[in-house]
């Protein structure tokens, strides 16, 4: 691990903006390449004027589709709004809460899986000891400095994990680091 993070100096890990816009953005950006989920955010955000819940509540689905998201996602992206408006979602408590229980509260929604929940941990509220065990560049990066190339069972990975908690998140960003210099945006 510390030679994969001498190799990756400049590379720290940001927090994003509006948990709301977070959340919106990775369900906008599922099943598509990174620059197609930008040209659908894009277009989101110039018909909606602001990507908040209130005005995507407030758009027609013709109007969503026209963005480029399917009927699944608009669907997503009301069931999303609709969490922030009613309170379901419960993001003004999650700073008080356990990884667990925010993931939880975030699955609750369609189009919100477990992955993106822990991305969500990551990258919004910056969660130090979150090990996405379902992430292939993870389990790539995983298997290449600690498997000679072979693929690892779940439960392996774990236990190479072990000496590397409470830091999870950080031990992981930089395994990403050692397959793809870049930063993916969340």
């Amino acid at each position: 691990m510390a030679a994969i993070i001498r190799a990756n100096p400049r590379h720290a890990l940001s927090q994003r903006g509006d948990p709301f816009f977070t959340l919106a953005r990775s369900i906008v950006g599922q099943q598509i390449s990174v620059k197609a989920a930008q040209s659908v955010w894009d277009r989101l955000a110039l018909a909606a004027g602001e990507v908040a819940p209130g005005r995507i509540l407030a758009m027609k689905t013709d109007e969503l589709r026209a963005c480029g998201l399917s009927a699944r996602k608009c669907e997503y992206l009301r069931e999303l709004s609709l969490g922030f408006q009613d309170g379901s979602l419960r993001s003004g408590d999650w700073p008080d809460w356990e990884d667990e229980a925010i993931i939880d509260n975030l699955v609750q929604v369609r189009g919100i899986g477990r992955w993106t929940a822990e991305m969500f941990l990551m990258f919004q509220l910056m969660r130090p000891n979150v090990l996405p065990l379902d992430d292939l560049g993870l389990q790539n990066a995983v298997s290449l400095h600690y498997g000679k190339g072979r693929p690892l069972s779940v439960d392996r990975i774990r236990k190479i994990a072990r000496p590397w908690s409470p830091w999870c998140t950080v031990a992981t960003w930089y395994l990403w680091r050692s397959l793809n210099p870049v930063p993916v945006d969340y």
